[in-house]
């Protein structure tokens, strides 16, 4: 077999690694995306709640309150489940976690992340345009359900604080929750409806519709093992099944997998994740969900997706490849199906998923300090989907000379020392 040429590879078919195949090829690249699955978007991409979150300014920080965060120490909030066997794992970078959420540092993280998330729905809807699928947004925005009076309260003061930054909100009394959504029911304190955010019905698709872009743009898609990567003088080696192919650039956008790539090239990054769990159910009877809808003291979301009625979890701390333990699913339902009228599951079991954090809840996005032509684009927590083609486009403009419409340095791999 002769050897094949590139001029990048981008390691990863998520959202994020399609989104900067995309851009790189948009400015004259030759991009070969490389993942070990034969489909883009079958990983952490495929399983979320499909929203474009343009309206999540302030990222998910670990809690400064006391009982908040001694509730989710001794498991009692649906939020937030551990492994116990896994503490020792994760419990070091939960401290990480914890002195990154400080006020000041989780304001710097969010004003650093702030114009990629207001970049992140004016890419998606280049993207949907040059790919013809307008069916895979909606713009029906998301509704935050409360059934405290108190915890409304800390919606709306957190929603006027956003306000600042440009985010628009509604506070919803009970009629107009029914009015929105005449099939939930329930005793609601109230909700917020964040009307800006753009919903995905199948964000696996989304990614598969934007590699097929990238497919009729001149782009290929191989599969093969990342982990075979190795530096062979100025160029990257990379076996699939296709043969070898060698690259000048190399883009590992591997999500909660990157460490495999970075690890044994040196580089010590606190990379850890927040596994989640989604279940798919038949909406019964005629009922029908307008929007996604987070039951947010209860700890799930509904969204109403393609293949069914989607419910969430919240984040469980376990180590990635630990077996699945879906609890907060098997939880969650029995309330959810008080707040909509649910039918029979579409899915054999529970599909499980891990977000990518880091401490400071921002990605890592730039060059590698100690190998030429090696380039990070990982890291992207809650915010993958949303994230995908805005930090493809940051990384495209470092990566060809342009100036990057954002500041780069808070992303810089070497926050980490």
């Amino acid at each position: 077999m002769a050897e094949l040429k590139a001029d990048v590879l981008v390691l990863g078919a998520g959202m994020v690694g399609v989104g900067a195949a995309l851009h790189l090829q948009k400015r004259g690249r030759d991009v070969v995306l490389i993942d070990r699955h034969e489909l883009a978007g079958e990983e952490t991409s495929y399983g979320n709640g499909g929203l474009i979150e343009c309206a999540s300014v302030f990222p998910y920080m670990f809690p400064r309150d006391a009982g908040q965060i001694l509730r989710y120490a001794l498991l009692r909030a649906p939020q937030v489940r551990y492994h116990f066997s896994d503490l020792p794992v994760f419990l070091p970078w939960l401290v990480r976690y914890f002195l990154a959420s400080s006020p000041e540092r989780a304001l710097h993280s969010a004003m650093a992340e702030l114009p990629l998330i207001r970049r992140s729905l004016i890419e998606h809807e280049a993207l949907i345009e040059e790919a013809n699928v307008p069916e895979l947004l909606r713009r029906t925005g998301w509704i935050k359900l409360f059934r405290s009076d108190a915890t409304l309260a800390t919606a709306v003061s957190e929603l006027e604080r956003a306000r600042q930054y440009g985010v628009a909100g509604e506070v919803l009394d009970a009629a107009a929750i029914a009015a929105r959504e005449p099939h939930l029911s329930g005793a609601f304190s109230g909700a917020v409806h964040f009307p800006a955010p753009g919903f995905v019905p199948d964000p696996g698709g989304l990614a598969k519709a934007y590699a097929a872009l990238f497919g009729r743009k001149g782009g290929r898609y191989l599969v093969g093992d990342a982990r075979t990567l190795e530096q062979s003088g100025t160029r990257w080696r990379l076996a699939t099944l296709e043969g070898t192919i060698t690259a000048r650039e190399v883009v590992v956008a591997m999500g909660p997998w990157s460490d495999q790539i970075f690890a044994p090239l040196g580089y010590s990054i606190p990379l850890a994740v927040k596994r989640g769990y989604h279940l798919h159910m038949k909406a019964s009877g005629n009922a029908v969900l307008h929007h996604p809808v987070l039951d947010a003291d209860n700890g799930y979301l509904l969204a109403p997706m393609n293949r069914g009625i989607r419910i969430t979890t919240g984040a469980e701390f376990a180590r990635r490849d630990a077996p699945p333990t879906p609890i907060q699913v098997e939880r969650a339902l029995p309330r959810a199906h008080a707040l909509f009228p649910l039918g029979e599951p579409v899915d054999a079991r529970p599909w499980m998923g891990a977000r990518p954090c880091l401490p400071d809840m921002l990605p890592v996005i730039g060059k590698a300090p100690r190998h030429s032509g090696l380039w990070f684009d990982f890291g992207h927590q809650h915010h993958g989907l949303t994230l995908g083609p805005a930090t493809g486009r940051l990384l495209a403009e470092m990566m060809t000379g342009e100036t990057p419409f954002a500041d780069v340095r808070p992303f810089a791999v070497e926050r980490f020392g």
